[in-house]
């Protein structure tokens, strides 16, 4: 019996085991060798040798685990990051490279001691969502070979629910980060555009492409994000880690979820889907979550874009000189949709590109009200003879709900859903603006314990998530009052939240304030204005906490008349907030008596 047994591969276990002494990376390094020789050899494309990981192994047992928080760590890595010392393939053999160097993160995490297992299949040139597009074979899915395994990120995906490693790194561009997680029954974090460098990535869409992470749990997937996230000045899509949105809670209770309309939800004849996805939004109801219905039309408009669009020509851009030369290297199917993106034109890249400003501004208008998303991950899981008789249509059936998150720059978790009367598991998505990640990942870990079951192909019990214990840490904030569309609920306190404002308390002015409601477009406004001869009322308002590095931003928003200014409270305190130059007041409606702007609003 090894030291491991049949134990998932979590990494907090795993990383408890290490620093206890209780294994070794030597220790891990047998145990995974033993497993990987006993599965489906279709998940790797290049395995390490034997004597070559166990050799590194032995080097890592001499490091510090209190310094190297991944020390012994088992990964994988989807066929097109490099490694120094393996084949980058990208799943084409005509295309192999022996690349001189890790991979930015690769070499991250290898440097806080994590141990690389080898490579994985992947649908060739991260091209498709179903896994099976790849000449070194299919990874079957992990619970039923009948079924696939998602792509394009497939062996990674598999190699982790059926506990070969802790985790795996794939790509996302339309959702391969996410699908092959829903289909083995794992989490899969798409993680916020430019935070995971993606130097040392053979390229899909290079303006869109993500790395990603897949674990057994969201509290694992933390993990690999705290070494993982660096900024990369190499890399030209590279972004900071920007301050999150404080106004966004770690924990449900609270919490405004966006759920798509009847109408824009789509199983393809699949009722076990639906109803998983029902139980799903019911369990965040559980746990506290406002419900909110939410059209995501603008969403689905923009994931057509992804492949109906002139995006597909970077895809060509990526392997012009292979495809014009040598096309027959190619999958057939990924040749059909790559030679598609030779053709667009400069026109028609504008044209797009208008298309989706206008569209990414409607999706904003619908989470302004909103701190997530909650979708389906895929509307089903299709058969590979499905795929086999209609390749491209299910391949884009399952990019319904993930096509457009890197298009409208959104963060996202796949959280495993629960599985289907069959025995095949599904999954939802959770999604939000761009640098929530770890706010998502903490929701994602408390969710999971009331919608997942086991961990990967394990009947191991998901352990209760950390996250939600830990808090980012909160910046240096501003009180600002706010008494008008800013306040909750109304057209504009998405950009307090989008900001990182938290909400503190409703408040009362002083006496001696006149309140006007202010001529303009929509949405209305009110002002504010201190009367000299003190014969105003009380207004009520909302204090905000918003972190000082926004606060310019916050200002360069706000329209003429109005501004920043002292505010005196009932209470005898003061307080930063809106103010209204007394000019704008002569020809604006006085509605002071009404004490506030929400009893003026009901009373229109």
């Amino acid at each position: 019996m090894s030291a491991l047994g049949d134990q998932a591969l979590s990494i907090a276990a795993l990383r408890n085991d290490v620093l206890s002494g209780r294994l070794t990376p030597t220790d891990i390094a047998m145990e995974v060798l033993l497993r990987c020789d006993r599965v489906d050899p279709n998940i790797w494309i290049t395995r390490r040798g034997s004597d070559d990981l166990l050799a590194e192994a032995a080097r890592l047992d001499t490091l510090d685990p209190a310094t190297h928080p991944l020390l012994g760590i088992p990964f994988a890595v989807k066929d097109n990051i490099d490694v120094a010392g393996l084949p980058t393939t990208a799943a084409c053999p005509t295309y192999a490279h022996q690349p001189e160097a890790d991979a930015f993160v690769v070499a991250r995490l290898r440097a806080a001691g994590a141990l690389v297992i080898g490579k994985t299949n992947l649908d060739q040139f991260a091209t498709g969502l179903v896994g099976v597009r790849s000449p070194y074979g299919v990874p079957a899915n992990s619970f039923n070979p009948d079924y696939v395994p998602g792509g394009s990120s497939s062996g990674s995906a598999v190699a982790v629910a059926k506990g070969l490693v802790a985790f795996s790194l794939g790509t996302d561009t339309a959702g391969s980060g996410r699908v092959p997680a829903a289909f083995n029954n794992l989490i899969g974090w798409k993680p916020t555009k430019g935070i995971l460098s993606t130097s040392g990535v053979v390229p899909a869409c290079r303006s869109l492409d993500c790395v990603s992470i897949f674990t057994l749990t969201a509290d694992d997937a933390a993990m690999v994000s705290d070494v993982a996230t660096a900024y990369d000045a190499a890399d030209a899509f590279a972004r900071p880690m920007a301050s999150p949105s404080a106004g966004m809670p770690m924990h449900w209770k609270g919490l405004r979820v966006g759920v798509p309309l009847p109408e824009n939800l789509e199983f393809f004849g699949d009722r076990d889907a639906a109803a998983l996805f029902g139980k799903a939004v019911s369990a965040a109801g559980d746990l506290g979550a406002e419900l909110l219905p939410t059209d995501i039309s603008p969403f689905l408009n923009a994931a057509r874009l992804l492949y109906e669009g002139p995006w597909v020509a970077e895809r060509y851009l990526a392997i012009e000189a292979l495809i014009e030369c040598q096309p027959e290297a190619l999958h057939p199917v990924t040749r059909e949709i790559t030679l598609g993106g030779a053709t667009p034109r400069a026109t028609d890249l504008f044209r797009a590109e208008y298309r989706l400003a206008a569209l990414r501004r409607q999706a904003d208008t619908a989470m302004a009200d909103l701190d997530i998303l909650l979708l389906p991950t895929t509307g089903t899981i299709p058969t590979v003879q499905a795929v086999l008789d209609e390749p491209i249509k299910v391949n884009s059936d399952l990019g319904r709900y993930t096509n457009f998150m890197n298009l409208l720059d959104l963060s996202a978790v796949a959280v495993p859903g629960g599985f289907r009367a069959d025995g095949m598991p599904l999954g939802v998505t959770l999604a939000a603006p761009a640098f929530h990640d770890r706010q998502l990942l903490a929701l994602a870990g408390q969710l999971h314990v009331r919608t997942g079951k086991g961990l990967g192909i394990s009947g191991a019990t998901i352990p209760e998530a950390r996250l939600n214990t830990a808090t980012p840490v909160a910046p240096e904030t501003l009180r600002i009052a706010v008494c008008g569309a800013h306040m909750s609920g109304l057209p504009l306190n998405g950009q307090l939240r989008n900001l990182g404002a938290t909400f503190e308390a409703e408040v009362t002015t002083a006496e001696g304030y006149g309140f006007y409601a202010l001529a303009g477009p929509e949405p209305k406004r009110p002002g504010l204005l201190r009367r000299a001869n003190g014969d105003g009322g009380a207004i009520s308002m909302e204090v905000w906490q918003v972190p000082v590095a926004a606060v310019g931003h916050l200002l360069a928003a706000i329209p003429a008349p109005l501004g920043l200014g002292t505010i005196s409270l009932s209470d005898g305190s003061s307080v930063k907030g809106f103010l209204c130059e007394a000019a704008a007041t002569s020809d604006a409606r006085d509605i002071t008596a009404f004490g506030g702007w929400r009893a003026y609003i009901a009373s229109t």
